[in-house]
């Protein structure tokens, strides 16, 4: 992955604490792990603010006769293959 520099000014209070939990040579990846979050949940805000839904009906067919059936169906194909091992196993 490509990088960086950033000069950044960080009050020195601030410096010390983030030194006592990643120590002075973990700096740089403690800032970029908590930038990495804080821009994550940021967008998650952004994207749950929006009015639009997340999905449209028509991208997810599987659901058309409801999730429950959906899930039902799911579960009904894996104890199938459930049963299919344990029969294989048993030979």
């Amino acid at each position: 992955m490509r990088t960086r520099r950033a000069h950044i000014l960080l009050p020195e209070d601030l410096a010390r604490e983030i030194d006592a939990l990643a120590g002075r040579r973990g700096r740089s990846a403690f800032l970029v792990e908590t930038a990495r979050e804080e821009v994550r949940r940021r967008k998650l805000l952004r994207f749950l603010d929006q009015d639009s839904p997340a999905w449209r009906k028509e991208e997810h067919p599987e659901l058309a006769k409801g999730a429950a059936k959906w899930v039902r169906k799911l579960r009904q194909e894996n104890e199938g293959r459930k049963g299919k091992r344990a029969r294989r196993g048993s030979k």
